[in-house]
């Protein structure tokens, strides 16, 4: 493998990398070298006492998270909103929510934000809108209105709806509205109608909305489910399914026929003008169709959200039923989109976010090794190549909730399945387990901050249960101990800043038919990082000699456990969970 670089005034603008016999180009940008921290405003940090985040506690955790090593802040939505789906139902894209704050508080956020030297991108949500929203209030006021055509309407068919299409949060995709008799779509909840994107009004006004939100100086934005966007013209039935009337329509709905052309166009109305960060959250999409999205020279945006990894451990033939997942089915999907992108596009890298239960309880263990177990997921996802997504809490190896009844839950999500179990015929005491390891209240659970009343997120009544591990699992106790996940996550950054392979270099799977360990290396220019972690619950015996030359000059970089014995001949001894990183070229 040749590696070959070019130099423009001593910094690296360019790496080519011949492999496989092709040359392989990947640009240098800064969005590349980040690390991304995202927030949910209504959970992080209260300043007012109501319950409820707001964005001056935001402003009040800033040096926090500067500290952590994150160079850019993703913000959950915080335009204003009914809260059906916790502000991913827009009524107003200009506006602030109340709850959270004013538009002044906003500008004194990104302010401050850019005064520390990091960056800000937000949600854009524009594959629905609330039903609360101006232009969806004069949709529906009759078939002949000016805005009729911004959503998606339809005659019913044989008495019901226009197809058998589900929603996303469970029951029928479509929503009758009796006083024009017609039906809307809604591929989420029925407060949030479908745009429709085949309107040249509605992709004008929304690139015009994205532009003032550029002009203000943010950063960039993260793109809600952006490729359900262009559906099916025709919108077709779905094949039948058992003990299911309203299959969800993926296949007429996921990188539909238009999809290209509508953020080709996003791209030169809006994107090309501002040098800002992108990433498309996108169901559905395959490595091959995810670099049409993201191709270093042609794609349209930066980066993309996908879901493969997020479904290893769910069992599609019971909703919200988990099922076991091996290493190997993991190190499968993410070697898979590592080399499908490698020199054409670039990978987001995440395990957490506002839609997934927590990490550490899902693929690691929450209990006997949290912070072993939490830092060596991070150590495994956030030293491959792509740009680290941190989730609020998840520097603390935050776990899933103990609720303990179905009236502790916020999520619109969770409370529509925890009904279509019921109706099924699934007995509660089968179905609260399942909801208590899948629901995304796991993820919302209010910031632990320190052990005081309410993880001291507020003074007033949290809007959602604390989790009541919070007194041994808070960001003071962990800022204090040097071996803590916050001080880890901390060490991570720094060398993946300070070690332009971690960041540009090739990436090569090492024992990928193992159960027991992930390991790979990262290389780049004759430099060689070697990764390694444990995933069992067992000290473990690991020979690397085959594939990985650990020489007497080896330089540990780092490691979750205090010391580190020495190996000879390529034979390494792990303890539980234990990962290590070598410098060994």
């Amino acid at each position: 493998m040749d590696w070959f670089c070019l130099r423009l005034k001593d910094e690296l603008s360019v790496l080519l990398q011949h492999r496989n016999g092709e040359e392989c180009i990947v640009k240098r940008a800064w969005w590349k070298e980040s690390v991304v921290y995202q927030i949910y405003p209504r959970s992080f940090c209260d300043t007012t006492g109501d319950g409820i985040g707001d964005l001056p506690g935001i402003v009040s955790k800033l040096d926090y998270i500067k500290e952590l090593g994150a160079d850019v802040i993703w913000l959950c939505p915080i335009y204003q909103s009914p809260n059906d789906d916790n502000g991913y139902d827009i009524s107003d894209y200009f506006r602030i929510m109340e709850e959270f704050g004013t538009l002044v508080d906003f500008e004194h956020l990104l302010a401050e934000v850019h005064k520390r030297d990091m960056k800000l991108i937000m949600d854009l949500v524009v594959n629905h809108t609330s039903d609360e929203h101006a232009w969806f209030v004069e949709s529906k006021k009759s078939r002949s209105s000016a805005y009729r055509d911004y959503y998606i309407w339809r005659s019913g068919k044989n008495g019901g709806p226009p197809n058998n299409w589900g929603s996303f949060f469970s029951g029928s995709a479509w929503e009758y509205h009796a006083e024009t008799d017609q039906y809307y779509l809604h591929l989420f909840t029925k407060k949030q109608p479908d745009l429709n994107w085949e309107n040249p009004q509605v992709r004008s006004d929304i690139f015009t909305m994205m532009r003032w939100w550029l002009d203000k100086g943010i950063d960039g934005f993260r793109m809600d489910v952006i490729n359900l966007l262009s559906k099916h013209p025709d919108l077709p039935d779905m094949p039948a399914e058992d003990n299911n009337p309203h299959p969800l329509p993926i296949p007429y709905t996921a990188n539909g026929p238009k999809i290209h052309s509508y953020l080709g166009e996003m791209k030169t109305e809006v994107l090309d003008l501002f040098p800002i960060m992108t990433v498309g959250e996108m169901p559905a999409v395959t490595p091959e169709e995810a670099v049409q999205y993201v191709h270093e020279e042609s794609g349209t945006l930066n980066m993309v959200f996908h879901f493969e990894h997020m479904s290893l451990d769910m069992d599609f033939s019971r909703p919200g039923e988990v099922k076991k997942w091996k290493l190997t089915d993991l190190k499968a999907v993410l070697d898979k989109w590592q080399h499908s992108l490698h020199g054409r596009g670039w990978n987001s890298l995440y395990f957490n976010n506002h839609d997934q239960p927590r990490s550490v309880s899902r693929f690691g263990q929450a209990k006997q090794y949290r912070v072993e177990s939490a830092t060596a997921l991070a150590t495994i996802l956030f030293l491959q190549q792509g740009t680290p997504f941190v989730y609020q809490g998840e520097e603390l190896g935050m776990t899933n909730c103990a609720f303990e009844r179905i009236e502790e839950h916020r999520d619109v999500a969770t409370l529509n399945m925890y009904q279509q179990l019921l109706a099924l015929g699934y007995a509660e005491e089968d179905i609260f387990p399942a909801i208590q390891r899948r629901s995304r209240d796991n993820a919302r659970t209010p910031m632990q901050w320190d052990d005081s009343p309410n993880a001291g997120f507020t003074t007033g009544k949290p809007w959602i249960k604390v989790n009541p591990n919070y007194k041994e699992i808070n960001a003071k106790q962990a800022v204090e101990d040097p071996d803590s996940v916050y001080n880890y996550y901390k060490k991570l950054f720094s060398i993946r800043r300070h070690n332009r392979v971690l960041v540009y270099g090739d990436y090569q799977p090492v024992l990928p038919d193992s159960e027991d360990v992930y390991a790979y290396l990262r290389t780049m220019d004759g430099e060689q990082v070697f990764i390694i972690g444990s995933f069992r619950k067992r000290p473990l015996e690991v020979d690397v000699s085959t594939e990985v030359k650990l020489g007497a000059d080896r330089e540990l970089l780092l490691s979750n456990y205090p010391s580190s014995p020495d190996q000879d001949n390529g034979i390494i001894h792990l303890e539980p969970y234990e990962t290590r990183v070598y410098r060994i070229s």
